[in-house]
């Protein structure tokens, strides 16, 4: 938990750093559902470049990119696995009642291509290259015209600013608490399911305990500052967008439009796979 690097940004003076946040938000949504809908293996190696290049000019080190993916790690085997035992097709390999087919193999290969690219592109453009109060204020922004419903449109966006800084700190306090239990002597990673529930006890009180004393911190020192919520509420910086803010926006749109329209534009690569594949 403490290599997570969920809700950690990493400060820079790059491109990506320097995008205003409303527009790297936007372009995280629609680069998300492109990612999503791609159904090529000619648009999955377009966007394969483009995680490429945005991780080249965020100026992050590639180990570091790459530890987000390792939250949805067993997600991605798990879909995996069940593409290559679910999807009927050309069977290449045969243990029992277990079939492993052509189609189920490259399905399998898309989905985690397509699950790993999402989660990179959206730790590039949002958690790792954009401060946590820099997408509070984009938030913001964006949901502004929801105040004439009465959506209190400020609270919303700075809860989720604050759980999200929040997150890296109980991950720390976490890892910090299980090791203070392990040198007491406190078994939770042995034995049966019900004897580590037990064991789990002993990280999840204090953790809770340190939470809500930390909430209770962050209350008395926002009170201390007087934070009156939106009423009178100023920011050091003006957010204003760019052309480097529009160019970007616009290559996510081409993106999504790219995935949107291959399948009815690209000729179809069914009959190659399956002849490169069964020369292999």
């Amino acid at each position: 938990m403490g290599k997570s690097m969920l809700g950690r940004s990493i400060p820079g003076h790059s491109i990506l750093h320097r995008l205003d946040a409303r527009v790297k938000f936007v372009a995280a949504i629609l680069i998300m559902v492109a990612t999503l809908s791609i159904r090529d293996v000619r648009v999955m190696a377009v966007f394969i470049l483009w995680t490429l290049l945005l991780s080249a000019l965020s100026g992050i080190r590639p180990g570091i990119i790459l530890k987000s993916v390792r939250p949805i790690l067993v997600i991605i085997l798990f879909a995996v696995a069940l593409h290559l035992l679910t999807v009927e097709g050309h069977v290449l390999l045969q243990i029992g009642k277990i079939r492993i087919t052509q189609e189920g193999l490259l399905s399998g290969l898309m989905t985690a291509l397509r699950l790993s690219l999402m989660i990179i592109n959206t730790s590039l453009l949002l958690t790792l290259t954009t401060p946590p109060l820099a997408i509070a204020d984009a938030m913001e922004s964006l949901l502004s015209p929801l105040r004439l419903v009465r959506f209190p449109v400020h609270e919303f966006a700075m809860m989720m600013s604050i759980a999200l800084r929040f997150v890296p700190t109980l991950m720390d306090e976490a890892v910090k608490i299980m090791k203070a239990q392990s040198s007491r002597g406190a078994n939770y990673d042995t034995g049966g399911l019900l004897k580590r529930a037990g064991g789990l006890v002993s990280i999840l009180v204090p953790l809770f305990v340190s939470s809500f004393r930390r909430a209770d911190d962050l209350a008395v020192a926002m009170d201390a500052r007087c934070y009156r919520g939106e009423e009178g509420r100023t920011r050091l910086y003006a957010a204003r967008l760019q052309a480097r803010d529009l160019v970007f926006f616009a290559i996510a749109a081409v993106l999504l439009a790219l995935t949107l329209v291959s399948k009815q534009v690209l000729p179809s690569l069914d009959g190659f796979w399956g002849s490169t594949l069964s020369v292999y």
